[in-house]
């Protein structure tokens, strides 16, 4: 009996010592009033400041809508800009709340460095750029180029694995910082600038000749980037990852910006969950749908997300889509039913 109420007791204390530990995050981002979002130290369409230091962007965008999710309120985030090599130091040690950078979700950075991805923000894939008098065509006439890279990314390794393959020879020029490396290519330091495809897109936009520069067509790796928090908080994560597909949902479900208080009138079941609009069930009783509760959020968690930042379709197009400078298509990142990948649970 005694053992049984020793075990009692600790699994209690357990219970109550996790749920604590579990809202964390949560409670010391209402404290303090706002979300810091680690995001790049400049990469047009995904995290961009302006010369007044307002911050736009792709994955600028998904801190807002998890701000929005939070406080009702998509404008309570500060933004630190980070470099490939601090930015999962800073929020292992609680510098940040979300890392929401162009980061790569592979399985060692999944499983050793107390982090959990939430989610795929956008599809992509490694990259050559080399100036267009090089006359080069193909990734696989780049036998005996030096390349310039970023450290303390996953660029490296797969740069290593696709001239390996392909038995080629190359010399790689790498730097800690970006400019560091875009700077090095520009001044003809080395041949090619490898890193995500978007991010050539993005960064040839800075040269004073962008058409002077080609991207390759071959793309050597899967590099799914999304939003980071850390593993230990649970009800954290949840927020973060339900943030991201409130997104998808409503753009599947054809809910925007600029609708969402019409469709609160929606008979669509799920568009109600979407919205927390409360019903009538058929034995008369009412249906609370609301989800936020389960997070941790109120009933307007989703709606407040919409409205005020928009769909996934609305923060693509409108930072990196096709009528953007990039001018990048949907692709892998279109919703799953038009032939892509981007994919989202149900609210139910």
């Amino acid at each position: 009996m005694k053992t049984l109420k020793k075990f009692l007791m600790a699994s209690a204390f357990g219970v109550a010592a996790a749920t604590a530990a579990n809202a964390a995050t949560l409670d010391d981002v209402k404290a303090k009033g706002y979300i810091d979002c680690g995001v790049s130290q400049g990469l047009i369409g995904f995290s961009n400041p302006d010369e007044s230091n307002n911050w736009s962007g792709l994955d600028v965008d998904f801190c807002k809508a998890v701000a929005a999710a939070v406080f009702g309120d998509a404008t309570k985030v500060k933004y630190a800009p980070l470099s490939a090599k601090e930015r999962f130091t800073a929020l292992q040690s609680g510098t940040i709340d979300i890392l929401s950078r162009n980061s790569t979700w592979t399985m060692s950075r999944d499983t050793t460095l107390g982090l959990t991805f939430a989610g795929v923000t956008y599809y992509d894939g490694q990259g050559f750029l080399v100036p267009s008098k090089l006359g080069v065509k193909s990734a696989l006439e780049l036998g005996g180029a030096s390349v310039c890279t970023q450290t303390g990314t996953t660029t490296e390794l797969n740069l290593a694995d696709y001239f390996k393959a392909n038995k080629l020879e190359y010399k790689v020029v790498a730097f800690e910082k970006n400019e560091e490396v875009l700077k090095a290519y520009q001044e003809g330091r080395c041949d090619v600038f490898t890193t995500d495809q978007s991010g050539l897109y993005a960064e040839r936009l800075k040269f004073t000749n962008p058409d002077e520069h080609v991207v390759l067509p071959e793309i050597i790796s899967k590099e799914p980037l999304g939003p980071v928090v850390r593993q230990s908080d649970p009800q954290w994560f949840n927020i973060v990852k339900w943030s991201y597909y409130a997104l998808l949902n409503a753009e599947e479900l054809g809910v925007t910006s600029a609708n969402v208080d019409e469709q609160k009138n929606s008979a669509n079941p799920e568009i109600q969950r979407l919205l927390s609009v409360k019903v009538k069930n058929p034995d008369g009783t009412e249906a609370d749908n609301d989800f936020g509760k389960g997070i941790g959020l109120g009933p307007d968690w989703a709606y407040n997300i919409i409205k005020q930042v928009g769909n996934y379709s609305e923060i693509f197009e409108r930072n990196v889509g096709v009528s953007t400078p990039l001018k990048i298509a949907r692709g892998s990142n279109a919703l799953w039913k038009d032939g892509g990948l981007q994919y989202a649970p149900p609210i139910r």
